[in-house]
């Protein structure tokens, strides 16, 4: 029974081995029987050679080294990932038929080879993978495998460790784009503290270390006799908030031709232009989970803002009226609100004419879902915006999103503004 089941197990773990194992013993059965003695140098040539080819495999895997190098980790769509694969022999035989296989999750991401090395040989290639879609992939580790002509045998050994690369969502640079300017508090009472260098000081310190010493204050520091540094507060300008809708059941279209992907350009387009202008900018989805980043200036902000993006599915179950509704409390006369969405359903529009009403400014970017497949029209809504004074770009599927969002909308009051 135990002999019955090791077989069984061989069958299933190497086919090639048990079918060249039943043609050797049927062989021999019929060399035995019949006594011609080329079946019998047969059934010997194959009992031969099933174990030289296993020493044969295991001496091909052995003695080989690879390294992996891989200069990138963050990445913008449309860029690429650069990479270098170097493997090595440590054998003086020769390293015949190695396949070599770069596992990832990252589409069009392609490094399979099958090299022979020579005596101490190595090969060493670059790749270069363009990032077509935006997410997080995994990179690695890289397997070697040794078989032989016939297939009996296959080895493999796995070298380094898996890695991740983040493909940010692209930005398109947009010239200009005009929203409502939001109602200022007076007399500066809106300034807050940060931690970016900004016309206004807010006070001095004692210099702790790691502290620039652009921010030293040479005065106080030669009146005191101690370094002392500046502390630093935001210009009174008004937050702009990025509310992306991540909704299912409104998004429509799959990959470049979907809503999901469009929305998620132009909410990093808004974003990025507004960083570059040096205001304050905060960004709320939700997807599995409501994701909300503070309103914050500078490049490592807009980083975290790409990181949002770049996770960012449409597979939420809150709508964006509800949204709006849930997260009012940190919209105030100094915010101007910007929504991004395809839904044809005006609760959101009434929810932002609402806000406006509070005295905060509200803009909204309308994805005409019919252009991307969708069966609902969105004019009805885009109707509601234009009644309610809601400033309003509306952006069509293949649109050139930078001419879209440099041109006219319907403004406050129904006005067009240039």
């Amino acid at each position: 029974m135990s002999a019955l089941w090791r077989a069984a197990s061989l069958a299933a773990r190497r086919p090639n081995v048990a079918a060249a194992i039943a043609v050797a013993l049927f062989t021999l059965a019929v060399a035995s029987a019949t006594g011609f003695w080329l079946l019998f140098r047969f059934a010997y040539l194959i009992a031969i050679a099933i174990p030289l080819l296993y020493f044969w495999n295991r001496s091909m895997i052995r003695g080989i080294e690879v390294e992996v190098r891989r200069r990138d980790q963050r990445v913008s769509r449309g860029r690429a990932l650069h990479g270098r694969v170097i493997v090595r022999s440590r054998s003086w035989l020769p390293k015949v038929w190695l396949e070599v296989h770069d596992h990832s999750t990252l589409p069009d991401h392609v490094t399979n080879r099958v090299l022979t090395l020579g005596r101490h040989g190595v090969d060493i290639w670059r790749y270069e993978t363009a990032a077509r879609r935006r997410g997080l992939y995994e990179l690695g580790p890289v397997t070697v495998t040794a078989t032989d002509p016939f297939g009996f045998f296959r080895m493999s050994r796995t070298f380094g460790e898996r890695s991740e690369v983040l493909v940010y969502p692209s930005a398109p640079e947009l010239p200009r784009l005009h929203v409502p300017p939001a109602n200022l508090p007076g007399d500066g009472r809106f300034r807050r503290r940060t931690h970016n260098v900004t016309p206004n000081v807010a006070g001095l310190r004692a210099y702790e270390a790691g502290d620039s010493l652009s921010r030293v204050h040479w005065p106080a520091t030669a009146r005191t006799g101690n370094l002392m540094v500046k502390l630093f507060e935001l210009d009174p300008a008004s937050d702009i908030w990025v509310l992306l809708d991540l909704e299912a059941g409104v998004h429509v279209g799959e990959d470049d031709d979907g809503t999901e992907e469009a929305a998620v350009m132009v909410a990093a387009s808004i974003a990025r232009y507004f960083i570059t202008q040096n205001r304050s900018v905060g960004m709320i989805a939700y997807d599995d989970d409501l994701r909300v980043n503070e309103p914050s200036r500078g490049g490592n902000h807009y980083t975290r803002l790409l990181e949002l993006l770049a996770l960012a599915r449409a597979t939420g179950e809150v709508s964006l009226a509800q949204l709006l509704l849930e997260e009012s409390r940190k919209f105030g006369r100094h915010t101007t609100v910007v929504a991004v969405t395809p839904s044809p359903r005006d609760d959101w529009a009434l929810a932002l004419m609402s806000l406006s009403a509070r005295g905060v400014k509200v803009a909204a970017v309308l994805l005409e879902g019919e252009t991307f497949g969708a069966s609902t029209s969105s004019l009805d809504v885009y109707g509601t915006l234009a009644s309610g004074g809601v400033y309003t770009y509306t952006v069509k599927r293949q649109d050139d999103l930078v001419q879209v969002l440099s041109s006219v909308g319907v403004g406050d009051q129904g006005g067009v503004y240039a």
